[in-house]
């Protein structure tokens, strides 16, 4: 677990390598979104809030369903790319932190792709709350390396050089399976102002070159932090392994799981204070 300080550095990371991000992080499926519409029971035309868009990967496929969407991206870069891949559809971007931004009209849905373990665990659930109207729902998923069977050796054979370099995994490290991802139910319940109402799994795989490979591994935040003496060493040795293959390249099996829940109007949120209190504008009085 990372402290506050170390997980706003992080977060952070991701808006050096904007470009980067567009152009190797995964497409998620289609089949995501088709749930994610009949879960939350949306309506075209409904207005969405998403949260950390990065380069609008989960934006664009709601928008093209007919949804209005606000998003609120930290990384100014990424906002950037965002605005030019999102261009002509019904979507503002918003440059700033979701823990301090003020929505202008209640949503239909809150979501966040790959971005809601880095908002602030002590308010994410009652700023999402917030901007939601009544019957409103949440939903957040993330895109993770999981292994399944036949799937590709190359990520257990290259942990010797991550040993190396002292990035290996820590004792005791088990690798997630697809389609058995643990979910988030009781961290939703926990809030006291959501429950659940659908969780779903998904996996697919990508293949990838040498070249987009290291541009992937380039868009994680603990890649952007390593030193540069291990980043060479490590991706020198993936290319080097790479480029003894047949194809020169590196199968990726991807898993995510869906939680969509439903916004209570009743009962306790955070620090025991009542749900229906928590419309009200923070700050004195």
């Amino acid at each position: 677990m990372h402290t506050e300080e170390e997980r706003e550095q992080l977060r952070r990371t991701f808006d050096q390598a904007a470009e980067q991000y567009d152009r190797v992080r995964p497409d998620y499926p289609e089949a995501l979104f088709d749930d994610l519409v009949t879960l939350a029971a949306l309506k075209p035309g409904d207005h969405l809030v998403e949260v950390g868009c990065a380069t609008g990967k989960a934006t664009r496929p709601l928008a093209r369903r007919g949804f209005r969407i606000t998003c609120v991206e930290l990384g100014g870069e990424l906002a950037a790319v965002a605005r030019q891949n999102l261009a002509g559809l019904e979507v503002e971007i918003v440059q700033g932190q979701f823990e301090e931004w003020q929505p202008d009209e209640p949503a239909s849905l809150v979501y966040a792709a790959t971005a809601w373990h880095w908002i602030d665990p002590a308010v994410r659930y009652e700023r999402a709350w917030r901007a939601l109207r009544p019957g409103g729902h949440l939903a957040f998923w993330e895109a993770t390396h999981v292994f399944a069977d036949g799937g590709d050796p190359f990520f257990d054979e290259i942990q010797d050089i991550y040993d190396e370099i002292g990035e290996g995994m820590p004792a005791g490290w088990m690798s997630p399976r697809a389609g058995e991802l643990p979910d988030d139910r009781a961290g939703i319940e926990a809030s006291g102002l959501f429950e659940v109402t659908g969780v779903r799994q998904y996996d697919w795989e990508r293949a990838y070159s040498a070249q987009e490979y290291i541009g992937l591994l380039s868009t994680f935040s603990g890649h952007i932090a390593m030193a540069e003496w291990k980043r060479q060493r490590l991706y020198g040795e993936i290319r080097r392994r790479l480029s003894l293959r047949r194809d020169h390249s590196v199968r990726r099996h991807w898993g995510a799981v869906l939680h969509v829940a439903r916004r209570k109007d009743q009962g306790r949120g955070p620090g025991g204070a009542k749900a229906t209190d928590l419309s009200r504008p923070a700050g004195p009085g």
